[in-house]
C-alpha cells in the first residue's frame, strides 16, 4: 500500500518526499494509563501476567524467575497487518543487571535470538474465568533489577511514519547523500519529528540510543530476517509507571515476518541499549 504524508515539508526534504513516501509503514502507539484497574487479561506494562493454572511460570535454565515486561491483549489493538487479531502475547526477562540481555561474544547479535533470559509467550484463546488461572503470585520474590517500576495500562493508537534514521536501512533507502542535509539542525528535527522513531510501539521503526544491532547479524540472508519490530518499550518516567533502560535507554524485540503471520514467537531478537 502506498501512503502519503499529508503535509508540507520543507524544500530540502521536499526533494525526498517519494523515497520518505515509499517508506511509510503503520504502526501502534502505546500511550501508558493509569493502573488503577489493571486485570488479569488486560495490555500493561509492569505488573503479574495472566496465566492458567496449567502452565508453568517461566524461569530462566538455571530455575530464576522471570518477570513480566509487557502483555499485549490483541483484543484491545487496533488491526494491524501481519499481527494477531485475538489473543495475548507476553514479554518475559530476567532480574540481572544486563535485564536478561546475552552479551556473550556480544559482536555476535544471533545471541540476541537465544531464549534463555528472556521469553515471549502467546495464548491464542485465553481463559476468562478467573477461577482457571493463577492469581496468588507469592513464590515471586522482588526483583532487583528490572526497567519497570509499577503497573499500567495501555492505550493503543493507529499511525503511520517513514524509516527512523538509525534503522540499519536507512541510507540503502533514502541514499547516503541526505546525511548532507541533516547538517542542518532544523532539517535534522524536521525529520525527527516526522519519523516519529521515539516512544512505545508495536510495528513501524525502531529507535536506538547507539546502532541497529541487526546490522551486525552473521551474513546478509539473517541480516533481512527479523525485520518486524514486535515491541518496543521506551524510557517513561511519569505519575504512572516508571520506566528506565539503563541510562534512559530503550528496549526492543524483533520477529521474521512469516514467523509472525505463523504465531511462532521462538526465534525473536531482543535487545535494549542506552546514551
Amino acid at each position: 500500500m502506498n501512503y502519503k504524508l499529508e503535509f508540507p515539508l520543507s524544500p530540502e526534504l521536499e526533494n525526498y518526499r517519494c523515497r520518505i513516501e515509499a517508506t511509510i509503514k503503520p504502526y501502534i502507539e502505546i500511550q501508558t494509563q493509569n493502573n488503577d484497574e489493571v486485570n488479569w487479561w488486560q495490555s500493561k506494562f509492569g505488573g503479574l501476567p495472566y496465566l492458567p493454572k496449567s502452565f508453568e511460570y517461566p524461569k530462566t535454565p538455571d530455575g530464576k524467575y522471570l518477570f513480566l515486561l509487557a502483555q499485549l491483549n490483541f483484543d484491545e489493538i487496533p488491526p494491524l497487518d501481519g499481527f494477531p487479531d485475538r489473543g495475548i502475547l507476553q514479554f518475559y526477562i530476567a532480574d540481572d543487571d544486563l535485564y536478561g540481555l546475552n552479551l556473550d561474544n556480544s559482536a555476535n547479535a544471533d545471541n540476541h535470538t537465544i531464549e534463555d533470559k528472556f521469553k515471549i509467550i502467546y495464548f491464542p484463546q485465553p481463559d476468562f474465568q478467573v477461577e482457571n488461572i493463577i492469581t496468588n503470585y507469592d513464590f515471586l520474590p522482588e526483583p532487583e533489577y528490572f526497567p519497570v517500576h509499577g503497573c499500567c495500562n495501555l492505550q493503543f493508537t493507529k499511525k503511520y511514519a517513514p524509516i527512523s534514521t538509525n534503522d540499519y536501512q536507512f541510507t540503502e533507502l533514502l541514499g547516503g547523500e541526505i546525511h548532507e542535509l541533516f547538517m542542518n539542525q532544523e532539517i535534522w528535527d524536521e525529520y525527527l519529528e516526522i519519523s516519529q522513531s521515539v516512544g512505545h510501539k508495536i510495528g513501524g521503526y525502531p529507535d536506538f540510543t547507539q546502532e541497529d544491532v541487526r546490522k551486525y547479524r552473521s551474513n546478509s540472508e539473517q541480516k533481512h530476517k527479523l525485520d518486524i519490530l514486535l515491541l518496543q518499550m521506551d524510557t517513561d518516567c511519569n505519575e504512572t509507571v516508571d520506566i528506565m533502560w539503563g541510562d534512559t535507554g530503550v528496549g526492543n524485540f524483533f520477529i521474521d515476518e512469516s514467523a509472525l503471520r505463523e504465531l511462532d514467537f521462538s526465534e525473536v531478537l531482543y535487545n535494549w541499549d542506552c546514551a
